[in-house]
């Protein structure tokens, strides 16, 4: 766990559209593009070797603002190379962060000054929902599943922990990228688990379309 004095002022940002991470959880990357291989390397050499990952704006002729506002910091905790030279990793969730800046410079990446204040609770313990229905839950998501042809160990679903099982979810779902804006920016699990609920029935609703997915 990081304490908030081990918080740096700037980060490198990977703006990479529905790749969601969330604190005390896990994302598997896999780095080819030149810029980001060197913003891999440059990371490696820092002490907290933190990378913001943020979803990039869809927002044509909004060149000042290429990012959301609100992005989380994974720390590299696994790394392996190939043997082409590219990098297979893994960030560990610590924090969600503000972007307050976008540093311009001479680097091929992307980095932004950001404040780590109202999100204190990110670096602390597990968090729990306490009005999670977990039965109606996984019945409504084994449909959900099912409409897409998804599969998924259920077993493991049943027993794991409130958090990891809503964060996961969010992660993993094919939601849109604002979608997935929208659950990193929810202020609870508890809202975050609302969202998701939101977001499959919507899916079985057929969408936009309110064609009823079978």
């Amino acid at each position: 766990m990081m304490s908030s004095a081990d918080l740096p002022d700037t980060l490198p940002v990977f703006p990479l559209p529905g790749a969601l991470l969330l604190p005390r959880a896990r994302l598997p990357l896999h780095i080819f593009e030149p810029r980001y291989l060197a913003m891999l390397d440059d990371t490696l050499k820092t002490r907290h070797r933190l990378i913001g990952m943020v979803q990039p704006r869809d927002l044509p002729g909004n060149a000042d603002k290429r990012l959301h506002a609100i992005g989380c910091a994974g720390r590299i905790t696994q790394f392996s190379e190939t043997e082409d030279g590219r990098y297979m990793i893994t960030l560990s969730g610590i924090s969600r962060y503000r972007v307050t800046r976008e540093v311009s410079g001479f680097s091929p990446y992307l980095k932004a000054d950001v404040s780590w204040d109202g999100f204190e609770a990110d670096r602390g313990g597990v968090e729990r929902d306490e009005s999670f229905n977990r039965p109606e839950f996984l019945d409504l998501l084994s449909r959900y599943f099912e409409a897409l042809s998804l599969s998924t160990d259920w077993d493991s679903l049943k027993d794991a922990e409130d958090e990891l099982l809503i964060n996961s979810l969010s992660m993993l779902c094919p939601f849109e990228p604002e979608e997935k804006q929208a659950l990193l920016e929810a202020p609870s699990l508890t809202t975050r688990r609302e969202t998701v609920v939101t977001l499959i029935e919507f899916a079985l609703r057929g969408g936009a379309t309110e064609e009823v997915l079978q």
